[in-house]
């Protein structure tokens, strides 16, 4: 949850996952800077987090063990959800004021 609360706008994703990619890009279209915590970077790099199944594991817990644990968004602090979620905020309009609410978004 510390993690999740660095900044207005929290990604967390593994390398390999096309949805992860897909929800930080849509972020990026709208003009977020969010924070992407990428939990299977390579242990070798210096942003690396050896932490990285463990964290896996917490957000699978947190999205009530169903899906995928990534991509997991953090907007203001709390749990969003995933993919499904989020594109559902999206397509709905709420996901822009959300934004705008977390301070992650200025008009």
């Amino acid at each position: 949850m510390k993690l999740a609360s660095e900044r207005a706008v929290v990604v967390f994703t593994l390398s390999s996952c096309c949805m992860c990619h897909t929800v930080t890009k849509l972020m990026q279209d709208l003009g977020v800077n969010a924070l992407v915590h990428e939990l299977d970077s390579d242990p070798r790099e210096l942003d690396s987090d050896p932490r990285g199944k463990e964290m896996e594991r917490a957000l699978l817990k947190m999205l009530g063990g169903k899906g995928p644990a990534v991509p997991a968004v953090f907007i203001g602090g709390k749990l969003v959800g995933g993919t499904n979620r989020v594109m559902s905020l999206h397509l709905g309009g709420e996901l822009v004021p959300m934004l705008m609410n977390a301070g992650a978004l200025w008009v």
